[in-house]
């Protein structure tokens, strides 16, 4: 297995990262790793942005099915078949399909597992490491890459250099706890206006929801300050990436909330209404 997935995923990989790397030497640019770990980043974020924007519009159309969900909960919740059959005709009629939204995650986690190895192996790689598992002999590196980037080491966490670096350093940790909070916030729904039906289990759902979303770039921003900064510059390439892709596809989403005038606003708005799929 452990073959297989090197094969697969880590060897591909690593042959773009050297390729990336081996064009900005060739066209002289400084700190060439640093910006080659944030070109592969891109690339491979580009190869998966059909099967990431298909799931990020199936999660859209079922944050906007979610005011109709909790008025059928509520209007059969001692009747669960007729709940059923009422809720997956809600689906049909605006051609929603739940399970959609899986299958781009499941493609998209062993590719993005297969990055976090390469960039992971890559700031500690030796020559003979990266030479052996090029595809070409073009590609083989004839000294192996210096892993500094505008004065820090990509290959020492922020925790580690400290006390050469000053406390400025800690802005690599904090960037990264806003930027994750930022894409959390943005993928959650914004709030249902005053009025809308809920059950017990959605308001369970939104307080585990908001309790995530401050922890979870927490421990993203504590672990940015534990690992290498080469894995922060690819974590930051990726989630601002996400933060575009989601803005094309939601908007702001639950970001909205924490403008000025937001609150006030949903609390006389009333429920919108997801628009029904367009018959051919």
């Amino acid at each position: 297995m452990g073959n297989l997935f090197q094969v697969l995923l880590v060897q591909p990989i690593l042959n773009i990262l050297v390729a990336v790397y081996d064009l900005l030497v060739f066209l002289h640019v400084s700190y060439a790793l640093g910006f080659s770990i944030i070109g592969l980043t891109i690339i491979i974020r580009l190869i998966l942005y059909p099967l990431t924007t298909s799931q990020l519009k199936t999660s859209k159309k079922m944050q906007e099915l979610t005011p109709h969900l909790n008025r059928l909960k509520e209007q059969h919740k001692s009747d669960a078949k007729r709940l059923q059959a009422e809720t997956m005709a809600l689906y049909k009629e605006h051609g929603v399909n739940p399970a959609a939204g899986c299958l781009p995650v499941l493609i998209q986690l062993p590719v993005i597992w297969g990055l976090y190895y390469v960039l992971q192996h890559a700031i500690v790689f030796k020559l003979a490491d990266v030479n052996k598992l090029v595809y070409l002999p073009a590609l083989r590196l004839h000294q192996m890459w210096t892993t500094d980037f505008f004065g820090l080491s990509l290959a020492h966490s922020p925790s580690q250099i400290i006390t050469h670096t000053g406390y400025l350093i800690l802005l690599i940790p904090v960037f990264t706890g806003v930027f994750q909070f930022i894409q959390s916030k943005m993928i959650m729904p914004t709030r249902q206006p005053t009025g809308t039906v809920k059950s017990g289990q959605d308001d369970f759902t939104a307080a585990f929801q908001a309790q995530t979303t401050f922890l979870v770039p927490l421990m993203i921003g504590y672990f940015s300050f534990s690992f290498p900064i080469g894995l922060s510059l690819y974590w930051n390439t990726l989630t601002i990436f996400g933060i575009i892709q989601q803005y094309q596809i939601h908007g702001l989403g639950g970001l909205k909330d924490f403008l000025p005038g937001q609150q006030a606003k949903m609390a006389i708005l009333p429920p919108s209404t997801p628009s029904k799929k367009k018959k051919k």
